[in-house]
């Protein structure tokens, strides 16, 4: 928000505030996953925590918790409906009983095949190039950073 000579603050305008441009964009976003995602069967949580599992295998519910930023009251019921899905596995740790680990199925691994398609559609629907999406998703996620500290 910009300030007067004054010292007086100008009208509060909602198109001034970062947090509503991303807020906005997340849902713009959610729009153009959610056809593609329906395709698939999975919602966007259930996908961001498969494309983790993707990236590696056999975690605990807290690694992947940690990775997507939630909470485990959170990501337990997308556990669950993955696995009701037979996509994905939930097994103690054998060497920690306190840790739930999670593995991918034959069918969770199969359908990243499917999913592939998904990431150029992204792309082509935002308009942007790759290096300028990626420049956009490293600023973002550096506000990210500097915000959870």
């Amino acid at each position: 928000m910009d300030q007067t000579s004054t010292g007086k603050t100008d009208t509060v305008k909602l198109d001034d505030f970062l947090c509503f441009a991303i807020y906005s964009a997340n849902h713009a976003l959610n729009r153009v996953y959610k056809p593609l995602l329906d395709e698939i069967g999975l919602t966007y949580t259930q996908y961001i925590a498969m494309v983790t599992l993707w990236e590696q295998d056999d975690r605990t519910v807290g690694s992947l918790g940690e990775k997507l930023f939630l909470e485990s009251s959170t990501l337990t019921p997308v556990l669950k409906r993955l696995e009701g899905l037979g996509l994905i596995a939930r097994t103690r740790d054998k060497t920690d009983e306190r840790q739930v680990r999670v593995q991918l199925t034959a069918a969770g691994r199969a359908l990243q095949a499917r999913a592939k398609a998904i990431p150029p559609c992204i792309l082509d629907a935002s308009g942007l190039e790759v290096e300028e999406l990626a420049r956009l998703k490293e600023e973002i996620a550096t506000l990210r950073s500097s915000l959870l500290r």
